[in-house]
């Protein structure tokens, strides 16, 4: 049993530095752009393994080890959801029916900023909703790339939007995480970010298109962005705070969606925009591609040509349900201790209240895998595309080679973030934000956001950084429900900057080897929105009337 230790050098600061080193590695070589994502992640691993044996004392082979879960958990489930959301992107592509759901997009309105809310917002949050882990940023970005907005636009204006859906993700899977690691009651943690995301989710849209056509293309079209982010945040609030955290996403999605097709059936801006080219100075990065031209389909034509995303939609919203889940695990789901690092490791105070051994177990639930839902999605839709079997090998096999890249760089990003949770890495750079004291509500937000920029995921951010965000705020005389939700609502922020999100990303929009482009262009958005979602919880944590608005 080896325990970590979270001042080795003698020094918080020099050990927090140390600690740093790994993700500061990985952020530089990917926002120098003259690196590629896969290297620059090998690279990184690189620099977390030596620091963890090397400073941070961790024996080698459990080091090894931890790198080797993580990179195969990598693979598995997220790496298994972008292969195959990129084979269904594909087939469609190929038969030419992606071009008809352009079409009928367009139908519904040609402004590009619209085309966005309903899009990258609206489609992205039921996906999020439904399965998360990489999926809504995978077929929203290549949707938005067949729609002819450039690769940056596609890829980065996918990663600002999915963000306040994110607490609420995969059927509320990190309202879950959370409530496992703190023992607080998984309802109350759901109402309390229902007390502070519903702000971020009428925000997040007006952002999102001021991000893409500026100040004066936001404000032209105004009403229709309010439709759209209040008739998500009300949704959000009321059925997180009086239904339940699981279905908030797809509730709340539907109805945004809904209420916005609606609203633009009797109201169109003045002008329309219909540039997809993003508005920056990098104009050779904006510049956006022409996009194909399609002829004109028939409504029966452009009924089938939305028939995959209908299936995708349907199958990802089974998969998702823990009732599925219950009815296929017991079927086949190994779960697989790793021999010589399972229990080997002990979390100490003052991370835990006691001393916890690390569990190293791998789930292979292969058939409840989001994947596996889309995978099956994918083939049923190329039967209705009449694909034949050989053609449907053949075009998987041209996936997999053509997302290689991606696929190593995503197991290298999910080596870094195991390695670091199982070496005490992340708990030392947690501590150092614990130490803020009055600030603390504020730091303790962008803690969370750390925490899913580290790892890639709010699930993670939680189970990570929540037991500390209970101790901490106990003894700083702060409510453990508020700084525990605090830890989601503000990693949600960190969503858009994590590598894993931002190679999906590059990814989903074929344009590999510019990961450091996106990254550089969502990076401030990110920060801006963290440290607003940082100033709200110090509102409601020591501020009437916001005092009043945290869950007893």
């Amino acid at each position: 049993m080896w325990s970590q230790v979270y001042n080795p050098l003698g020094s918080a600061m020099l050990s927090t530095l140390a600690a740093a080193i790994p993700v500061f590695t990985l952020l530089i070589l990917i926002a120098t752009g003259k690196v590629k994502a896969h290297v620059a992640a090998l690279i990184a691993l690189a620099a977390s393994l030596l620091i963890a044996i090397f400073v941070f004392t961790m024996p080698a082979g459990l080091a090894i080890r931890a790198a080797i879960l993580g990179a195969v958990t990598g693979f598995f489930p997220i790496g298994w959801i972008i292969v195959n959301v990129i084979f269904l992107y594909r087939l469609t592509l190929e038969k030419g029916w992606f071009g008809l759901v352009q079409q009928s997009i367009g139908g519904v309105t040609a402004d590009r900023r619209l085309q966005l809310l309903l899009i990258a917002f609206c489609f992205g949050a039921f996906f999020e909703g439904a399965s998360g882990f990489g999926t809504p940023v995978a077929v929203t970005g290549a949707i938005l790339m067949g729609l002819g907005f450039s690769p940056l636009a596609a890829s980065g204006l996918s990663l600002i939007a999915n963000t306040a859906p994110v607490a609420y993700g995969a059927l509320g899977t990190p309202i879950q995480g959370l409530a496992s690691v703190t023992g607080l009651d998984a309802f109350q943690l759901g109402a309390m970010v229902g007390r502070q995301l519903p702000l971020f989710s009428l925000i997040v849209p007006f952002w999102l298109i001021a991000a893409f056509a500026g100040l004066r293309g936001m404000m032209a079209i105004w009403p229709a962005i309010l439709v759209c982010g209040v008739s998500f945040a009300v949704p959000q609030f009321l059925i997180s705070n009086y239904i339940n955290p699981w279905i908030v996403d797809i509730g709340a999605s539907l109805i945004s969606m809904g209420c916005l097709t609606l609203f633009l059936k009797v109201w169109q801006p003045k002008e329309l925009w219909t540039s997809p080219a993003l508005r920056t100075k990098d104009n050779s990065a904006a510049s956006a591609p022409v996009a194909p031209l399609v002829r004109t389909g028939t409504p029966t034509e452009i009924m089938w040509a939305w028939t995959p995303w209908l299936i995708l939609s349907v199958i990802v919203a089974i998969w998702g349900t823990n009732w599925f889940k219950g009815v296929v695990n017991p079927i086949f789901s190994p779960k697989i201790p790793i021999e010589g690092l399972h229990n080997l490791i002990s979390k100490v105070p003052p991370v835990v209240a006691k001393a916890v051994p690390e569990g190293a177990i791998f789930e292979f639930s292969f058939l409840s895998y989001t994947g596996t839902g889309i995978l099956l999605a994918a083939i049923l839709s190329g039967i209705v595309m009449r694909y034949s079997p050989v053609r449907l090998v053949k075009a998987y096999g041209e996936t997999l080679w053509i997302t290689r890249y991606s696929l190593i760089t995503i197991a290298a990003m999910l080596s870094i973030g195991t390695l670091t949770r199982f070496s005490g890495i992340d708990a030392t750079l947690g501590l150092a934000f614990a130490g803020a004291g009055i600030l603390y509500p504020f730091f303790g937000t962008l803690l969370g956001w750390l925490g899913v920029a580290l790892t890639g995921s709010d699930t993670a951010s939680n189970v990570l950084f929540g037991g500390l965000q209970k101790i901490t705020a106990e003894q700083l005389g702060l409510s453990p429900i508020l700084m525990s939700a605090a830890n989601s609502s503000g990693g949600v922020m960190g969503k858009m900057i994590d590598a894993q999100s931002i190679v999906v990303a590059s990814t989903a929009t074929n344009w590999f080897g510019h990961e450091g482009t996106i990254l550089r262009f969502v990076f401030w958005h990110s920060i801006a929105l963290a440290c607003l979602v940082g100033c709200f919880v110090m509102l409601q944590a020591y501020v009437w009337p916001f005092t009043e608005m945290v869950v007893k």
